[in-house]
């Protein structure tokens, strides 16, 4: 090969300059991710808040359930419109929206899908998409991946929505979610929901780290709230409290059927194969004979507020869910505050800017059933300790 043509081979191997420059902005900034190589003793930071990950009765269901179905195929072949689709899964999604007390239900490979297919698909040009600004970014991404106008209205803030439902064009689409991943604190539903009903606006709700942990049979907070019917859809997933994958839409039959047609994430997607479809059935099954799980993570969550050491400068923003922030303002300072937990062999991870606003940075201390009373005694210890 020519000395020429081997130098512009190599050039278009290479990352380019813009991207090399993004990597040393973070590295400068001390935010540079990596994946993690760390396995602790201790776990307060995965999102497995009931356990349902590490069960092994669960695991042992998910199996037998495969061994009585005769199961063959190992992959899901093809889209739900072509080879992936089955009874099971059919039977699954109809079991679902009973769970969630919905019309209809249609399962994605993940919340982020869900959320991006749901969004993008359903507002159109001369719509207007107003969510919450603390929103995972998949609610965000699909609100711009559409063709409405989108705005953000500050945190759980009524009177901002309101401003922005009030000069909203077009049909109208509210998102928010049921609890927030970062800072651990609830949306006011009802407050929220009167206000879409007053401005004839549509309400999509998030639950990815409701579903489990509130309402019957892990049902979510808009069910155990009885506001099922406020929404016009809502997105559970399985990936975090109920210890498996995958997520569903729950809606009208007409959502899902159009979904189906115009949903390009669910179209042009592989199937989920039946063994994540039979986890998903059978994790459900499990929580709904062991709803006591709930109760006693709700013990831990009060155990471990109960405990936070309230005399040293750490600062626990308000929550009573199963996530809760530690502001540690300072890339640096919030690492090296998790290195000393680390060091004690408890699990816990910063929380950087960029995914949270420079001078919020942050612990993030997610609470288990199985974490016992020591544990969170010997966190609590280890936080009230100078850094």
């Amino acid at each position: 090969m020519p000395p020429l043509a081997s130098t512009f081979v190599m050039a278009m191997k290479s990352i380019t300059p813009q991207m090399q420059q993004r990597l040393d902005e973070r590295k400068a900034k001390g935010n540079l991710r990596a994946l993690p190589g760390i396995h602790l003793p201790h776990d307060f930071t995965s999102n497995d808040y009931l356990g349902l990950a590490r069960s092994t009765e669960l695991g042992q269901m998910i199996a037998d359930r495969l061994d009585e179905l005769g199961a063959q195929a190992h992959g899901g072949t093809g889209s739900r419109l072509l080879s992936g689709n089955s009874d099971f899964a059919m039977e699954l999604e109809q079991k679902l929206a009973r769970i969630f007390k919905g019309e209809a239900a249609l399962v994605f490979n993940s919340g982020y899908q869900a959320n991006l297919c749901l969004i993008s698909a359903v507002a159109q040009k001369g719509d207007t998409i107003l969510y919450d600004q603390l929103s995972h970014v998949c609610l965000k991404e699909g609100a711009w991946l559409s063709k409405a106008k989108t705005f953000a209205f500050l945190h759980n803030d009524l009177a901002d929505l309101e401003r922005r439902l009030k000069t909203a064009e077009g049909n109208t689409f509210v998102v928010i979610e049921s609890v927030y991943s970062m800072d651990g604190d609830v949306a006011p539903l009802k407050e929220i929901a009167a206000l879409c009903e007053k401005h004839e606006a549509r309400l999509i709700i998030d639950e990815a780290h409701g579903t489990g942990v509130f309402g019957a049979g892990g049902s979510g907070l808009a069910c155990s709230l009885g506001l099922e019917e406020a929404f016009f859809a809502r997105v559970y997933t399985f990936g975090k409290a109920m210890g498996v994958h995958g997520a569903a839409v729950v809606g009208s039959q007409v959502l899902i059927d159009y979904l189906v047609n115009f949903g390009r994430p669910f179209i042009y997607t592989t199937a989920m194969p039946l063994h994540s479809l039979v986890a998903i059935e059978q994790a459900f099954d499990y929580l709904s004979q062991n709803e006591h799980l709930q109760a006693l993570l709700e013990r831990r969550i009060v155990s471990f507020v109960r405990q936070f050491p309230g005399d040293t400068q750490l600062t626990r923003l308000p929550s009573d869910t199963a996530i809760q922030p530690i502001v540690v303002p300072g890339n640096e300072k919030a690492k090296a505050m998790a290195k000393a937990l680390q060091n004690n062999g408890i699990d816990v991870r910063p929380i950087l800017a960029p995914t949270v606003k420079e001078g919020e940075e942050r612990l993030r201390i997610c609470l288990h059933t199985y974490n016992t009373e020591e544990e969170i005694n010997a966190l609590c210890q280890t936080l009230s300790q100078p850094f």
